[in-house]
């Protein structure tokens, strides 16, 4: 599943006209950067979610996937459906029903390049009973605390590390469908309600169980939050 109903409130004015994932990253729509590695590394049935000037997220997925045939794409159109977006545990919640028994979710915002979606590690994870496993790297200038722990045993922590320290959610990670529904989450499965609901809660929660586990990525990585941070990025050479 890839995230891409934000406002993009901190692109102002980029983002006014042209949604977030659709700004340009070294001359391809900063969302086709993950798509195109997600293909490559064997996924064929994508969701991706909508709100704010969706219909031109939704005209760039038909383009992108006629170029990518055996391809499934499917639009969850939270803008038409509820006039808003769901956030991100809302978002996933209403596109459950679309979405397999283990799957990757990511945000279309985050530029990543040399991140590659390895079908092993799907495997892996399918093979144990972790309702998460998590990518994490180094915190950014704009998050220095981080967000989560990791211990030696690959577990992510509701706090801080071993060494006392955090790293930041990269965005990337692998579910289980088991994560959205109870006693997880108490959003019906497919959100028909459309309550908006951010993910932390439900990983920290998790987390305290010992359910959520976590690597760490030390490749480039941007969350590109804001028109300075995208024009520094298409200032550099490319990433690859």
């Amino acid at each position: 599943m890839v995230l891409a109903a934000g406002r993009g409130m901190r692109m102002r004015p980029l983002t006014d006209h042209t949604p977030k994932p659709l700004l340009q990253v070294h001359g391809r729509p900063l969302m086709q950067w993950p798509m195109d590695a997600l293909a490559a590394g064997g996924v064929t049935r994508f969701v991706v979610n909508t709100a704010w000037l969706g219909e031109q997220i939704g005209m760039h997925c038909r383009q992108w996937q006629a170029r990518h045939p055996g391809v499934a794409l499917q639009i969850s159109d939270e803008g038409t459906d509820f006039g808003y977006a769901l956030e991100t545990a809302g978002g996933i919640s209403r596109a459950l029903p679309l979405l397999d028994e283990v799957f990757w979710v990511l945000a279309a915002d985050v530029y990543a390049p040399g991140f590659a979606f390895d079908p092993q590690a799907v495997a892996r994870f399918a093979a144990g009973d972790a309702l998460a496993h998590l990518w994490l790297v180094p915190n950014p200038p704009h998050n220095p605390r981080g967000d989560f722990g990791l211990d030696a045993q690959g577990r992510a922590l509701n706090g801080d590390g071993p060494d006392g320290t955090r790293l930041t959610y990269s965005t990337f990670g692998l579910y289980r469908r088991a994560l959205f529904e109870p006693p997880w989450c108490d959003i019906h499965p497919g959100n028909p309600q459309g309550t908006a609901a951010p993910l932390a809660p439900l990983l920290r929660r998790a987390m305290d169980a010992g359910r959520v586990t976590a690597s760490r990525f030390d490749g480039a990585w941007t969350d590109v939050g804001t028109p300075e941070r995208l024009a520094e990025l298409n200032a550099t050479a490319p990433d690859m």
